[in-house]
């Protein structure tokens, strides 16, 4: 299956804390970043935006945690993709994903870029707690996708790799009052709040302020949590964030919310 222009197409499959993948392709080829979802769910999705996961040659992990990695060693054995992590989290998931034949294993380290012709996918470092968390920029034709979701804090290292990117999934996790007067014990609040948790609202806003360029076109809000935020609360205040310096949000680019249970439309970059 190939496209009929040269676009670069994206799908965010699932973003939130109980699953994540994002589906790309491009005239040549067809890619996963993450598949924290089963491997039926993920299928789902795929035909639920007309296409299919036998036709992914390659998955990009980001880091172990289960709601990026629980379909990973499914979809490596089922559909024989070729899975790259880096080393350290190679390590840390092998118990999640089983055994998964050599030939199909492949390390990209943080800071590397795996070329694969009209696709380029550049890996960067960030801070959470995790092995060797990393995520990925997708570069084509001179354009940008870029993803970021599991981050305490984004450093002007990660912001300047990132900056003036197309399109961004950006880690929208939490509302600060919400997470500390909510169910969770004190011990994991404290884990989310600190710089190896996740992105707050503000958070989230204050870093886009540091990214969007004249380039960006749309913004996804992701990795949303389920107990300590809402998609409206989100929305509204990384709005009013980026309108109050500014940006035109919904003129200029556009800002959306990406859902956990539905795929986002298949949209060119």
């Amino acid at each position: 299956m190939t496209n009929s222009d040269d676009n670069l197409y994206y799908s965010i499959l699932a973003s939130g804390s109980s699953g994540n993948a994002t589906y790309l392709e491009t005239a040549h080829h067809r890619i996963l970043i993450d598949a924290g979802l089963s491997g039926k769910r993920l299928e789902e999705r795929m035909q639920a935006i007309g296409r299919s996961l036998k036709d992914v040659e390659a998955l990009f992990v980001t880091h172990e945690h289960s709601d990026h990695v629980q379909g990973v060693g499914v979809l490596a054995r089922r559909y024989g993709m070729d899975v790259y992590a880096n080393t350290k989290t190679w390590k840390a998931m092998a118990k999640k994903v089983g055994e998964i034949p050599l030939a199909q294993k492949n390390i990209i380290e943080p800071g590397k870029i795996k070329d694969f012709g009209d696709l380029e996918v550049e890996s960067f470092a960030v801070s959470h707690d995790a092995a060797c968390p990393q995520f990925y920029q997708l570069h084509h034709d001179n354009q940008a996708f870029c993803i970021l979701t599991d981050t305490g804090y984004v450093s002007q290292r990660v912001a300047k790799t990132i900056e003036n990117a197309d399109a961004y999934l950006m880690e929208c996790n939490h509302d600060t009052e919400m997470l500390r007067m909510g169910p969770y014990s004190w011990p994991l609040k404290q884990r989310i709040l600190s710089d190896e948790g996740h992105l707050s609202n503000e958070e989230s806003a204050e870093a886009l302020l540091d990214v969007i360029g004249n380039h960006t076109k749309r913004v996804f809000l992701g990795h949303r949590s389920q107990h300590n935020n809402i998609r409206s609360l989100a929305h509204l205040t990384v709005a009013t964030i980026l309108e109050q310096h500014d940006l035109g949000v919904d003129q200029n680019f556009d800002l959306k919310d990406a859902e956990p249970d539905q795929p986002s439309e298949l949209l060119a970059l």
